[in-house]
């Protein structure tokens, strides 16, 4: 899927593709102000805060360093029958800010189809799932203390200005479960200065950073940062270990009065590192992710005129002579060779309008595009999840 957003990051850090994520800190700047503004702006995310019903730690808000508790910024909308849904309260939200406040909605891609998008597209690209948090801060608030992240991130500037401080990690790849608690930070700092409007930074697992506002006056800070989760070696150790399950040997109880047989099971658990390489369980993460959620397809509410592939990941495709395979979601469908124009038209991760889909690779692509709809390896283009294509993605077809 070409997405702008992407096409804008690997130049402005000078990358030629994903797999400069995680290698090192690096920072630059977008030349394109409309996709800047086309992401994200502050008004749209108060917007998406006042229209859902959020409950901690989803949506936040910090003021002088310290979470602000929800009993000040939230209350109870009560319906005729008196039904309490809790809202925002945005004129209480609106004071926080006034005076100076962070306030942070975690996985934004969940609530906002360009969000959505956009992180459908990274994952596209990166091969890993993603992310995105939003970050409002108004006036001298202070953002989170000196802290570490335990996986990669892109961070972008959307609006305002930030002061933040990278530092080198002080543990190598340390992970969210992991041995050690890293709890020291380095002495050792990368980069210190001021994100502005437009500004892209990557900073990989484990560096210490810490972004504020306080001593800068009066003005705004929003940024969006894409946190991509990448496999490790620990991961495939416990991909492995579900696998054993299926030799009888890993089954046995461990007996504790008798000396076990360690040898037996050392080499039956060799086998198993050698039947199924860190390769094949990359491969299998992405095939068997599970589908995101999306509008169904009802015929009743009107005809099936636009969709688009929402898989995490892009599907592979097949071919297998007068057939062709294709494998998403733990899913695996097999359809006539004849399917392949259609199939990667409908595969390709653009919005297709169905109408002009048939003038260019023929009129099954209709029938093939309600199969895709219903194995939900395609959902439905509505007006809203369009939107999250509009300007940034293309048609497949024009």
């Amino acid at each position: 899927m070409e997405h702008r957003l992407i096409s804008a990051i690997e130049t402005a850090l000078g990358w030629s593709g994903a797999e400069e994520l995680g290698k090192g800190f690096v920072r630059g700047s977008m030349d394109d102000p409309a996709l800047v503004s086309r992401l994200l702006t502050p008004n749209r995310l108060l917007d998406i805060a006042m229209r859902r019903s959020f409950n901690r730690p989803q949506f936040r808000c910090f003021q002088k360093g310290e979470e602000v508790h929800p009993a000040v910024y939230y209350t109870d909308s009560v319906s005729p029958r008196g039904q309490g849904i809790p809202m925002v309260n945005m004129r209480s939200l609106g004071r926080l800010l006034r005076e100076g406040a962070t306030l942070i909605l975690d996985q934004a891609n969940v609530f906002d189809p360009t969000m959505e998008v956009a992180c459908r597209a990274l994952q596209w690209w990166s091969h890993e799932r993603v992310q995105v948090n939003a970050y409002l801060t108004t006036n001298d608030a202070a953002g989170f203390p000196l802290h570490w992240d335990d996986h990669d991130v892109v961070i972008v500037q959307l609006a305002g200005e930030k002061e933040w401080e990278v530092r080198s990690a002080s543990r190598k790849v340390p992970m969210y479960r992991d041995s050690d608690p890293n709890n020291t930070p380095s002495d050792e700092i990368i980069w210190s200065g001021l994100l502005k409007t437009g500004d892209v930074m990557h900073i990989p697992r484990g560096h210490w950073h810490q972004a504020t506002r306080t001593g800068s006056g009066s003005g705004k800070s929003l940024h969006v940062t894409f946190g991509i989760t990448k496999r490790t070696g620990a991961s495939w150790l416990a991909w492995l270990a579900d696998w054993c399950r299926g030799h009888e040997i890993f089954r046995h109880d461990l007996d504790r009065w008798h000396e076990p047989d360690s040898e037996a099971l050392t080499t039956a658990a060799a086998m198993l590192v050698g039947e199924r390489s860190p390769a094949d369980f990359l491969a299998a993460y992405e095939q068997e992710t599970a589908l995101p959620r999306h509008v169904p397809f009802l015929d009743i509410l009107g005809p099936l005129d636009g969709v688009v592939c929402t898989t995490h990941f892009p599907p592979r495709v097949l071919e297998n002579g007068a057939t062709v395979d294709v494998v998403a979601a733990g899913k695996k469908l097999t359809l006539t060779a004849k399917a392949l124009p259609a199939l990667r038209t409908l595969l390709s991760g653009r919005p297709v309008p169905l109408e002009s889909a048939a003038a260019a690779v023929g009129a099954e692509v209709t029938e093939l595009a309600e199969i895709l709809v219903k194995e939900e390896l395609c959902a439905v283009l509505t007006p809203e999840l369009s939107s999250g294509y509009t300007g940034l993605v293309t048609n497949a077809v024009s």
